[in-house]
């Protein structure tokens, strides 16, 4: 499975529209390849370097197995369009919050996992939610991992 984005390549920086220094809205997304038994599909995207600890910036599951996208600017609902639910983010907001690191460059990494269930989770789940409802149904997981320094 592979997952990809028109906005950036793998290890590239993300283009400052998708971050607290442009628009902050959530970058489009595709992906292929996945298992014929998904079911579901779920997204995590964090930034391990921050100085708290890994901060999470996207929390996206219940995409149908038959999506192979998440569109640009993602609305900030617990649900989306295509049925998708969104939890919380470390921002304690539902939905997309970009990159903005105090300091340095940092690492996004945008984790898709396919699935052979549907979560038993509700909107506003967290990371923490998610990963513990996953185990033992992830069938394949991709990364895609961008990078992102602030203005000055």
């Amino acid at each position: 499975m592979q997952i990809t984005s028109s906005a950036f390549q793998e290890g590239e920086l993300i283009p400052a529209k998708y971050t607290c220094d442009g628009e902050n809205i959530s970058p489009p997304l595709a992906w292929r390849d996945a298992p014929k038994n998904t079911k579901t599909f779920a997204l995590i995207v964090h930034d391990p370097d921050a100085p708290v600890g890994d901060w999470v910036h996207w929390v996206v599951y219940h995409i149908p197995g038959a999506v192979a996208e998440l569109s640009e600017r993602a609305p900030a609902t617990e649900s989306l369009p295509n049925g998708a639910m969104q939890g919380r983010n470390d921002f304690k907001k539902i939905g997309y919050g970009g990159p903005c690191p105090p300091s340095g460059t940092h690492r996004y990494y945008f984790r898709l996992y396919a699935l052979d269930a549907t979560l038993p989770l509700h909107a506003g789940a967290t990371r923490q939610d998610l990963e513990r409802a996953m185990r033992g149904h992830i069938v394949a997981e991709a990364a895609l991992m961008g990078k992102y320094r602030r203005r000055t």
